[in-house]
């Protein structure tokens, strides 16, 4: 089954416009630059993401969400624990992204 997973992130404050739209850019690069161990292809069902718009006021800090699908929870798996492209972008926001949050669904599992 299909697995949605949620990434939010809340920089660092006063880190520079020039690094977030690096980092998210980067994050929705993940997408092609995530390959599968074995057949070499991406594995990324879809990725999308941007800058908080809502006007609930229940952001708590975090100002950017992306959505990253995979078609099983194998593909998720190798993503999180193993995908060495994956490891060296999360490595990355040491010191640039305060805090992250992270939810993973299956649709219609309740």
């Amino acid at each position: 089954m299909a697995i949605t997973h949620l990434v939010l992130f809340q920089f660092v404050a006063g880190t520079s416009a020039a690094t977030i739209k690096d980092v998210c850019a980067r994050m929705l690069a993940l997408k092609e630059q995530c390959l599968d161990p074995i057949s070499q292809k991406p594995y990324i069902l879809g990725s999308s993401g941007g800058i908080d718009n809502s006007i609930e006021g229940k952001q708590y800090g975090i100002t950017h969400a992306f959505v990253v699908e995979f078609a099983s929870e194998d593909d998720r798996e190798y993503y999180v624990r193993r995908d060495p492209v994956h490891a060296a972008f999360v490595k990355s926001l040491d010191g640039v992204v305060e805090k992250g949050q992270v939810v993973d669904f299956t649709d219609g599992v309740f």
